[in-house]
């Protein structure tokens, strides 16, 4: 199995208990911490620790507003970690009623790490492994062990969390810093800030600079004397964005080793050497499926987010903002590669969902005027403001003001065959996007209300039928769609869909 020499290294780490280089006031905090959650000693025998529970994430990726509340995720969480063989095993069910159920997991064993998606397993990657070590290191069996080996450990001034007071000890992990609040009267860890990579993982890593908060509540006398919290609220960034309750807790009884096992073919592509992966080194658009001109100089370029370049006389506008400012970077040259000599004029953001707006900050950067929905103002500018010292981008580089052109209703832009149009969508469920018509070519942008399921149908109806309604409000002829994640369509497909809907109930109850 193979393990590179860092891991190695931090492996071993984990087992030297000293804290030389520890200043005595915060070495003295931390052991008695370690004593009032069961004891130094004890919590160094366990071996593993094994849990199920239950939870709920804020899909604030997909919100339909910035201050919620949100679409809500639930959650079936089933964790092993055997420190004792430096392996973990992490299942999670996630439902979307009355959508989807997705089954995953992460499966870390020595050095190597895989990835399952329903029945697909995957190779990990060094970034995956890095912060499965981190889960353990952080988590609250783990916690106060990680920080009395930091030779960096130290405290910073109390101060009041939950109306009580509380110590504070700081240490790094990573290289980035981890904040403990103990409680002064039980000397228990209320809750604990880190800002590395596993603050950065998924929806999170295009966000910049992030820290996650775990409060934790509902404390349990376990075995050995343990004393462990059930119950973990998570913040990222001040927002809420998940719940964790343990119902089902074990600690030093026999694994099941078929729970870590990894098939050698997926431990032979597992390359712990690998380059870190970033949003902004994903290639524009597919590879397998050039951009193609849709209409005269409107320019359609098929990826997992969908850009679109509109020439005009007298500059381009781009249709959405996504995934991330290097992504952002790439269409920016693009535009400027077609149209050689011709400035980009605007860049027009649909929705306040992450993909649609993820990459704006480097419009905003070249000064590069901002066309988005009135209401999405506030999630914008959190966005644009927010620090990016742990990834710098051009805009953290040389931050620049917003050119904002904030939308209430129709709004034209530009003149000729290739003059386009705004408007708010205003739906119930679409109440934070916008669609974009070409009048010259009875053609319709319409955001990411829905998408296209693999059999042709279109999901969910009730935003199908909000995106008619704004075409039928506002008088618009429309032949042809296409969205963030549809190509150019028939608009008769709508009709035939909602049609479809009206005549069986739904939801059924069956998740796909």
């Amino acid at each position: 199995m193979k393990m590179s020499s860092s891991i190695l290294c931090a492996s071993l780490l984990a087992l030297v208990p000293s804290a030389l280089a520890m200043d005595s006031k915060t070495a003295a905090l931390l052991r008695q911490s370690l004593q009032a959650q069961g004891g130094e000693q004890a919590l160094r025998a366990i071996e593993n620790i094994q849990w199920q529970a239950v939870g709920y994430r804020n899909a604030l990726e997909q919100s339909e507003r910035p201050e919620g509340p949100y679409i809500t995720e639930f959650d079936s969480i089933s964790v092993i970690h055997d420190f004792a063989h430096y392996r973990a095993s992490e299942k999670m069910e996630a439902t979307n009623y009355p959508i989807e159920r997705d089954e995953t997991a992460t499966v870390m064993n020595g050095g190597v790490v895989m990835y399952v998606a329903g029945t697909a397993k995957m190779a990990g990657t060094p970034q995956m492994l890095e912060v499965e070590r981190e889960r353990e290191a952080l988590s609250p069996e783990r916690l106060l062990l990680t920080a009395l080996k930091s030779p960096d450990a130290h405290t910073e001034p109390d101060i009041t969390m939950q109306s009580v007071h509380q110590n504070v000890v700081v240490f790094t992990l990573d290289g980035a810093p981890v904040r403990v609040y103990l409680n002064a009267d039980t000397h228990l860890p209320t809750a604990v800030d880190y800002s590395g990579p596993l603050a950065r993982s998924g929806y999170w890593a295009f966000l910049g600079d992030v820290t996650q908060r775990t409060y934790y509540g509902f404390w349990w006398l376990a075995k050995g004397g343990i004393h462990l919290p059930l119950q973990w609220n998570i913040t990222s960034n001040d927002l809420p964005s998940q719940m964790v309750m343990i119902r089902k807790l074990e600690i030093n009884v026999p694994v099941d080793d078929s729970q870590f096992s990894i098939p050698p073919d997926v431990q032979a592509r597992f390359n712990p050497d690998a380059p870190v992966r970033t949003y902004d080194q994903i290639p524009l658009g597919l590879p397998n499926e050039p951009a193609k001109e849709i209409a005269p100089g409107v320019i359609f370029i098929p990826g997992r987010w969908n850009v679109t370049l509109v020439k005009q006389a007298d500059g381009v506008v781009v249709i959405e903002a996504p995934i991330s400012s290097g992504y952002s970077a790439k269409v920016i040259e693009e535009a400027k590669r077609r149209f050689p000599g011709i400035p980009i004029k605007a860049v027009i953001t649909t929705s306040d969902s992450w993909p649609h707006l993820a990459g704006i900050r480097e419009y905003v950067a070249d000064g590069i005027p901002v066309y988005a929905l009135d209401r999405n103002r506030p999630i914008l500018e959190r966005i644009i403001e927010m620090p990016y010292t742990s990834r710098p981008d051009l805009q953290q580089r040389a931050p620049r003001k917003p050119i904002f052109n904030l939308i209430s209703g129709k709004v034209s832009l530009g003149n000729g065959p290739n003059r386009i149009e705004i408007y708010p969508i205003h739906g119930e469920t679409s109440e934070r996007q916008m669609m974009v018509y070409f009048p010259e070519y009875r053609l319709l942008y319409g955001s990411d209300p829905f998408q296209q399921l693999p059999d042709g149908s279109f999901f969910y109806p009730q935003t199908v039928s909000e995106l008619m309604e704004a075409v039928q409000h506002n008088h618009l002829n429309v032949q042809r769609f296409f969205m963030m994640h549809i190509g150019p369509a028939s608009w008769g497909d709508l009709s035939k869909a909602l049609e479809k809907a009206k005549e069986s109930d739904s939801p059924t109850g069956i998740l796909m």
